[in-house]
């Protein structure tokens, strides 16, 4: 299991090779939610996401004959682009199985980056199923984009940055927002505050409808959402929470939240017009829970992750059309 020495092990791994991104802040976003907003922004990481963090974790650490076999991930676009940076970094090939739909930028960009993409159809094929098929055909070894030990400490590297950073603008208590899929970030980003920030609290922000953590952490149960698609944040839509990463969250995080589609694509053109960052839509949920949920959060400041900004074009102006000119 992933606990703070295999974070900091992590962080020591990926020093020199991840960005520290930097936390933002705006009156304006301060106004809006009525509290003190500070965005973890993510999406200026390599690949355009947190996701190369938890992938430089894992690859890195691999014995290196059998990372020099290849490794392979399913993912919607942003741990596969992780993936397959880090993989070419070390040298070593990767194969990335994607759904059909997902962003055609994010496909692009992986085959950009050297990797092999097998398209599937996420409504009616199973990617576990494929991964686990390629990786023993070819000898690969799979990297899971959150229920995975190694990859869950990547992205605790997250946390840590958090805690120093909000140390450094005086803020000790706070709610920590994380767009949440199947909970490696909000995992890792709650072990690290737990060992240095306590005072600090991680909860998941998803989408409506696709709430599984949320409802998973009120039954104290994992329950599965009841549909795989049908929401425009692709990259944090999954059947349900790991059994990995849904015992940390259990313990340590606070109750999730929810937000729409709307508000979501909001949540995106107030962060490019204030904060001047892009988001995707399931990069921008935590800031629009942070920003349209005040009632469901205490205390003068909140924190949340931007993590993401692999948005395609269309995608992108849709959000930004709320504001014409």
């Amino acid at each position: 299991m992933t606990d703070i020495a295999m974070i900091e092990a992590a962080a020591a791994r990926l020093a020199g090779h991840a960005r520290r991104t930097p936390l933002l802040s705006s009156p304006f976003l301060d106004e809006i939610a009525g509290r003190r907003v500070l965005v973890k922004a993510e999406c200026l990481q390599h690949t355009g996401s947190f996701k190369f963090r938890g992938a430089w974790s894992a690859v890195s650490a691999l014995d290196p004959a059998r990372r020099a076999r290849g490794v392979i991930a399913y993912s919607s676009g942003n741990h596969a682009q992780g993936v397959a940076l880090a993989a070419a970094r070390h040298g070593a090939p990767a194969v990335i199985v994607m759904p059909a739909d997902a962003p055609r930028l994010k496909i692009e960009n992986t085959r950009a980056l050297g990797a092999e993409v097998v398209l599937y159809d996420r409504a009616t094929e199973d990617r576990d199923a494929i991964g686990l098929r390629l990786s023993e055909e070819r000898g690969l070894t799979l990297i899971r984009p959150f229920d995975e030990p190694l990859v869950i400490a990547g992205q605790g590297t997250t946390g840590l940055e958090i805690a120093a950073q909000a140390a450094d603008e005086g803020v000790t208590q706070a709610d920590v927002l994380t767009c949440c899929g199947g909970g490696g970030l909000t995992a890792g980003i709650a072990l690290a505050l737990e060992a240095h920030a306590p005072g600090l609290r991680a909860r998941p922000a998803e989408p409506e409808g696709f709430d599984d953590t949320a409802r998973s952490l009120a039954a104290g149960a994992i329950r599965r959402n009841a549909a795989l698609t049908g929401s425009i944040c692709d990259a944090i839509v999954t059947p349900e929470p790991g059994q990995i990463t849904f015992p940390i969250l259990a313990r340590l995080c606070g109750p999730g939240l929810a937000v729409s589609d709307e508000e979501a694509l909001e949540a995106m053109a107030l962060a490019f017009l204030r904060l001047k960052i892009v988001l995707e839509p399931g990069g921008a949920v935590a800031l629009a829970a942070a920003l349209f949920r005040p009632e469901a959060i205490a205390g003068d400041a909140v924190i949340c992750v931007a993590s993401g900004g692999n948005v395609d074009p269309p995608v992108f102006a849709r959000a930004l059309a709320r504001f014409p000119d």
